[in-house]
C-alpha cells in the first residue's frame, strides 16, 4: 500500500485521495464529539476479544491502557486531529498503533467502520437521552410547584385567543405540564429501542471470529445485541425517532413561549419574567424584550428541519450501509444541542415567573367569561339548553350594549331575558363561584388543582424512581 493513501482502506488502491475529496468526504470535524464513546466500545470490544482468546490478556491490556492515554489527550486539547485519516475511528486508532504498535492494529479484529459508528451514536445518544430526562424532570418539577403556588389566581381561559371561561393560572400551568409529561414518556419510549448494541454485525454480515456479542452488550451497558447485521449497521430509525418526539416537544415549547411573549406585553400584562431572562432595545430605553421564549419559539423550526433531514436522508438507501449516513450525525447533534439548551433556558425560567394577578383578573372579568355559566344554571332551572344559550346571548348583547358584565347587571336587567333566573344567579356569576364548581377531576377548582399537581408531582416522582 502506498505511503500517501489511506491506512484503513488504501490497500487496493494505485493513487492517493484527491485533496478536495478528502476534505468532502471526512467527517472527523464534527464526529469528533464521539471520542468517548468510540473509546468505550473500543475498550468493551478489546476486552470481548480477549475473553473468546482472539486477543491476549497483554494485548488487551496495552490497548486499554493506550486508549486511556489517548481520551486524556483529547480532554487535554493535545490530540493531533486529522482530517486525511477521514473520522474519529481511525484518528484513536492510527494514534494507538503509533502508541503501541502493531498492537494497537489488531483493535479493529471482528468489527466495521459501519457498525463501530452505529455504536457510538446510540451509545452517545443514550447519554444524551438521560441528560435530557433530567432537564425534563426539572422542567415538570417547576411547572407543578408554580402552579401549586398560583392554583387560586383567577385568570381568563381561552378559545380562538378569545375569552371564553374563568380557569386559574394553576390549572393553565398544569395543562402545560401535562404536554411536557407526555413528551417525558415518548424520550423514555424511545431511548428502549436506543438501548441495543451494533456492534459485532461487521461491515453487513457479521464475522468469522467466535466473538461473543452478549459480553460486549453487558460490558457497554446495551439491553441486547441487535438482532440482524443488515439492519444494525444500516439503519437510523432510532435517530429518527428522538428527531421527531424533539421536533413534538419542541412544539410544545413554542406554544407555552408563545403564551408567555403575549403575556409580557403591556397589553396582556399577566406575568412578569425576571430581568435575567429578558433583553432590551439599542435604541428603545423603555423596552424589555421577552427574548428567551422567542428564541426557543424560533428553535422549533430548526428540529423540525432536522426531523425532515433525517427522514429524506433515509428514504431511498438500500441495505446495507451506505456513505449518505455520514450526514445524520450533525442533524442529530444540532438537534441535542437545540433541545438541551431549550430546556435550560425554561427549567430555569419557570419557576422565576411572577404572576400579576390583578391584572389576570380584570382580564378574566371583561369578555363575559361566566356566560357559560350563566346557560349552565338555566339548564338546571329546567331551561332546554339551545334555549339557555340563546337566552344568554342576548344577555350578553344587551351588556355589550350597556357596557356592563352580566355580573354588574342587576336581577331585573337579567330577568327580562327569563323569569328562571333568579336571587342565587349572581353566586354563578363570579369569578370564584365559575371556577370553585368545576369541581371534579380535570376541572379548575383551585382544590382540584392541587389535588391534580399533586398527582403530577406523584408520576414524576415514581418516573425518576424507576430509572434510577
Amino acid at each position: 500500500m502506498s505511503q500517501q493513501t489511506n491506512q484503513s482502506w488504501g490497500g487496493r488502491f494505485s493513487e492517493p485521495t484527491d485533496a478536495f475529496v478528502e476534505q468532502f468526504t471526512a467527517s472527523v470535524n464534527f464526529d469528533r464529539r464521539l471520542f468517548h464513546h468510540d473509546i468505550r466500545g473500543s475498550i468493551a470490544h478489546a476486552t470481548m476479544l480477549a475473553r473468546v482468546g482472539v486477543l491476549s490478556l497483554d494485548e488487551r491490556d496495552a490497548i486499554i491502557q493506550g486508549l486511556g492515554e489517548i481520551e486524556r489527550e483529547i480532554e487535554e486539547g493535545t490530540f493531533p486531529w486529522s482530517v486525511a485519516l477521514e473520522d474519529v475511528h481511525m484518528n484513536i486508532e492510527a494514534r494507538l498503533t503509533e502508541k503501541i504498535g502493531i498492537t494497537g492494529k489488531k483493535l479493529h479484529t471482528g468489527r466495521s467502520r459501519n457498525d463501530q459508528i452505529a455504536t457510538d451514536i446510540r451509545l452517545y445518544l443514550r447519554d444524551e437521552i438521560d441528560a435530557i430526562d433530567a432537564e425534563l424532570a426539572r422542567l415538570r418539577d417547576g411547572l407543578i410547584e408554580l402552579a401549586t403556588r398560583e392554583a387560586d389566581t383567577i385568570m381568563p381561559g381561552f378559545t380562538h385567543l378569545q375569552t371564553a371561561q374563568p380557569v386559574t393560572f394553576g390549572h393553565h400551568l398544569l395543562a402545560w405540564q401535562e404536554m411536557v409529561a407526555r413528551d417525558h414518556e415518548r424520550l423514555r419510549d424511545c431511548r428502549k429501542r436506543v438501548n441495543v448494541m451494533p456492534l459485532g454485525a461487521a461491515a453487513l454480515a457479521g464475522t468469522t471470529y467466535p466473538i461473543d456479542r452478549h459480553v460486549t452488550a453487558e460490558l457497554l451497558g446495551f439491553s441486547r445485541p441487535a438482532e440482524n447485521s443488515l439492519d444494525a449497521v444500516s439503519d437510523r430509525d432510532f435517530a429518527i425517532e428522538f428527531a421527531a418526539l424533539s421536533s413534538l416537544l419542541l412544539m410544545h415549547l413554542s406554544r407555552m413561549s408563545e403564551e408567555l411573549v403575549l403575556w409580557t406585553s403591556a397589553q396582556f400584562d399577566f406575568i412578569d419574567l425576571p430581568d435575567r431572562f429578558c433583553t432590551g432595545s439599542s435604541i428603545m430605553p423603555q423596552k424589555k424584550n421577552p427574548d428567551v421564549p422567542e428564541l426557543v419559539r424560533g428553535k422549533s423550526g430548526r428540529v423540525y428541519g432536522h426531523l425532515m433531514s433525517l427522514l429524506t436522508l433515509m428514504k431511498s438507501q438500500p441495505l446495507a450501509y451506505n456513505k449518505d449516513n455520514q450526514e445524520d450525525k450533525e442533524p442529530l447533534f444540532d438537534t441535542l444541542d437545540t433541545v438541551k439548551g431549550c430546556l435550560r433556558a425554561f427549567a430555569d425560567m419557570i419557576p422565576a415567573i411572577e404572576a400579576r394577578a390583578d391584572s389576570m383578573y380584570e382580564a378574566a372579568r371583561r369578555g363575559f367569561s361566566t356566560a357559560t355559566d350563566l346557560a349552565d344554571y338555566l339548564v338546571r332551572a329546567g331551561v332546554a339548553f339551545r334555549d339557555a344559550h340563546e337566552i344568554v346571548g342576548q344577555s350578553v348583547a344587551y351588556g355589550i350594549e350597556q357596557g356592563k358584565d352580566l355580573s354588574e347587571m342587576t336581577l331585573d336587567e337579567l330577568r327580562q331575558f327569563s323569569a328562571a333566573i333568579d336571587e342565587d344567579v349572581f353566586e354563578v356569576l363570579t369569578l370564584e363561584g365559575s371556577v370553585a364548581a368545576r369541581n371534579h377531576i380535570g376541572g379548575t377548582a383551585p382544590d382540584q388543582v392541587r389535588a391534580a399537581a399533586q398527582r403530577a408531582r406523584d408520576a414524576l416522582s415514581a418516573l425518576m424512581e424507576a430509572r434510577a
